[in-house]
């Protein structure tokens, strides 16, 4: 079993930044695909960026330039730098990991962007 712990999400203004967190109960960020993901009220969960065992990233289109994954594999952490935030961006983070033919879930972070 994998627990993740996500964090630093928060309020922040249109145009502002927040780093957000997700800690892995075991050391498996580095051999692992991590992605992080997020849900709006009324909307599906949908794919924001991902970072490969092999440190490949991949973004949405709507994230791309603005958005960083990036891990550290010595605090079994990964992270997201979100900058120039946009109100449409306001939902729930979501950190998962696919290993080992499973996939794993935290419990989500609230960002919030006001106009």
């Amino acid at each position: 079993q994998v627990q993740l712990v996500e964090s630093g999400g928060g309020l922040v203004q249109a145009g502002g930044s927040l780093r957000l967190s997700c800690v892995a109960s075991r050391n498996i960020v580095s051999i692992s695909r991590v992605g992080w993901y997020r849900q709006a009220p009324g909307n599906q969960r949908e794919l924001v960026a991902t970072i490969s065992s092999g440190g490949t990233t991949n973004y949405a289109d709507s994230v791309r330039g603005r958005f960083t994954i990036f891990r550290d594999n010595a605090k079994n952490t990964v992270y997201l730098q979100m900058n120039s935030l946009k109100p449409e961006e306001t939902a729930v983070y979501y950190c998962n990991v696919y290993t080992g033919g499973s996939d794993y879930w935290g419990q989500g972070t609230q960002v919030t962007v006001s106009s």
